[in-house]
């Protein structure tokens, strides 16, 4: 499954906020800069994660943006359907009654329902809670001392 820059984007900023859950509204402008990613596009995907109703927004000097529910109530599938629209990998997945020639015969129709039985799992039993638990960059983890008889060397 190939994730849009905009799906990408969205969750970072989502994961962002939800590190900063509770603190009040945090401005596009820190999201963008802690995140890497540009504030003008940052703001058109705030604008639909707002309409959808996963953010909140305050305007003025203090304003920003903040969830509009605790991390662990907001489903990666939540997200992933207002940033992304579908996580099918095939168009006919997406429909009892696919309009295709190969559909009464297909052999690849139910892998793909399959798998995307298998995303659509993962992303309803996954929150916003879930992902943006602090972890040790892999870097870090490598350069850590090795245990005294350890195995690795």
């Amino acid at each position: 499954m190939k994730v849009s820059t905009r799906a990408e984007y969205g969750l970072r900023a989502l994961i962002d906020l939800a590190h900063h859950f509770g603190e009040g509204p945090v401005q596009s402008k820190h999201i963008a800069e802690r995140q890497g990613l540009p504030e003008p596009y940052l703001n058109q995907l705030m604008t639909a994660l707002r309409r959808a109703g996963l953010v909140s927004s305050k305007r003025g000097p203090t304003g920003g943006h903040m969830l509009a529910r605790p991390p662990q109530q907001i489903s990666l599938r939540d997200a992933f359907d207002v940033l992304e629209g579908s996580t099918s990998l095939w168009w006919c997945v997406e429909t009892d009654d696919p309009d295709c020639i190969y559909a009464a015969g297909c052999g690849l129709r139910p892998v793909w329902q399959a798998i995307n039985g298998a995303v659509a799992q993962v992303l309803d039993r996954m929150s916003l809670a879930d992902i943006s638990r602090p972890r040790q960059p892999i870097a870090a983890l490598s350069a850590a001392p090795k245990a005294e008889g350890s195995l690795r060397t």
